[in-house]
């Protein structure tokens, strides 16, 4: 019987360790794909830097430089960037230095 309540006790663990966090990954990932609007400054999982200029259902153009627009998949992207953190293509650290 005990050897039942420890195996229980290690899958608990572990699925609050492990796959809880992951899920809540996953669905923030879907959110932010689901929620991208023309205009928006990204980062895609390749760590281009852009500006939206289209979307359809499963593409998103972004413009990576003037006048020079690359096609990716939505699901390539992996954040969205506030303006003032891209001023010169870098993020600037939160603290200030």
């Amino acid at each position: 019987m005990g050897g039942y309540v420890i195996l229980l006790a290690l899958f608990v663990l572990m699925w609050l360790m492990v796959i809880r966090p992951q899920q809540q990954r996953l669905r923030a990932q879907r959110e932010l794909v689901m929620s991208l609007e023309a205009g928006d400054r990204i980062v895609t999982a390749g760590g281009v830097v852009g500006r939206i200029v289209g979307l359809d259902d499963q593409h998103a153009r972004v413009e990576v430089a003037p006048d020079v627009v690359v096609t990716f998949l939505r699901a390539a992207v992996s954040r969205r960037l506030q303006d003032e953190t891209v001023a010169t293509g870098d993020a600037v650290d939160e603290e200030g230095a």
